[in-house]
Parts: C-alpha cells; structure tokens; sequence
C-alpha cells in the first residue's frame, strides 16, 4: 500500500519510494501504521481525502500523520497534537518544516481548553492515545472541535485501558462510550495480527 509522495524525493522514516507513470509513492507499513493495518483489513469507511481538515490526537513522531499529509494535500490540514516534547521535535524536524499542511501542537488531549485557540472545527478526529480515558477523550473533543455529521477515528488500545480484561469486552465498553457520548459507531475493526490487541472505531457525529 503506498500514498502519493507530497515532497518528493524525500523519505520520512527511511521507507521505500516507489515512481509509476512519473508519480512517485510512499510505502504505507501496516505493522507501523494502525490506519494502514485497518485498510489492508478491510475497512468499510475511510472518510480522510483530499481537502480534509484533521485534528490528530497522539501524533507521536508522525508515521501515519506523514501519509495522512499525503491523502489530504495541501487543500487540507492536520493539526498534529501529543504531549511529548520529543515526539514534536521529530515531528517539526523530519516532517512539518517541509509540509504547510501539518501544524504540530504540543499539548494534552485532556485539556482541550489549552489548545483550543490553535484548533477550527475539523472534519475529521483521529486519536491514537495510550490512556485508560481515551473514548472519554474523543467525545469531549468531537463535542468541541468536530463538524456536523464530521468522523471520529478512534484506535483503541485495549492493554492501555484495563490489561485483564478481555480485549473484546474492552472494545464493546469503548464502544459504549462513544454512543453515550453522542457518536454513531458504523464500525469495529480488530487489528490482529498487525496489531495485537487493538481494534478502530469509525463513528460519525450526529
């Protein structure tokens, strides 16, 4: 699977570069990309394209971010959030001063308050959060930043949340939450054997 290269010639994490017909692609790893491992499944629903505007909650150093870049062009763009000072400057370092389609924000996702100024309503949120609260996370920030009929992408980290539960148990509660909280929940991926004990929600605000 590959994305078209925005910048090209230029790698981000040393992955291959592919040209056909004098386009030139990017290599899209599932084993180090949750979205790709999603795909490559089978998922039904992929509502980021060209044009879309993205808050990415847990952007971590980039590696999805970087092809989600790719599909979104420069007609759209990603304001990239973590917490980790590090994982920012790789981020501002390898990818966003070649890219005016990424903003980096350093922050945390439970406080949306302190970010919120840097932030329009979006079309999309993607959150990849090693945290316990991580559905609670999405709904208060799709109450806040996300369009009508706008998506939550949620990659849920079952081990994160409870590491005796059951995984499936963890999903179905996750699940739960997003309802509850307003989001319709058009679909549940597991993302074994890419990923163990992950899956992905797709919902769409109402």
């Amino acid at each position: 699977m590959v994305t078209r290269n925005l910048t090209p010639g230029r790698t981000f994490y040393n992955e291959p570069l592919f040209e056909f017909e004098g386009i030139e692609y990017r290599s899209w790893n599932p084993t180090r990309s949750k979205l790709a491992a999603a795909i490559l499944k089978g998922i039904e629903r992929m509502p980021i394209k060209q044009g879309s505007r993205i808050l990415y909650l847990g952007v971590a150093s980039g590696t999805t971010c970087s092809h989600l870049s790719d599909i979104v062009g420069f007609d759209g763009h990603i304001w990239a959030l973590d917490f980790a000072p590090r994982s920012l400057r790789d981020l501002l370092d390898k990818l966003s001063r070649f890219r005016d389609n990424i903003s980096p924000i350093l922050g945390d996702a439970h406080k949306p308050g302190d970010y919120g100024m840097l932030v329009p309503k979006v079309d999309v949120i993607y959150a990849d959060i090693a945290q316990p609260d991580q559905a609670e996370i999405m709904v208060n920030s799709s109450q806040i930043f996300l369009e009508k009929h706008g998506w939550a992408i949620l990659v849920i980290k079952s081990r994160s949340i409870d590491v005796k539960m059951d995984p499936k148990r963890v999903y179905s509660k996750q699940v739960k939450v997003l309802v509850d909280g307003g989001l319709r929940v058009l679909e549940l991926l597991e993302l074994d054997p890419f990923e163990k004990d992950h899956a992905i929600a797709i919902a769409e605000s109402v």
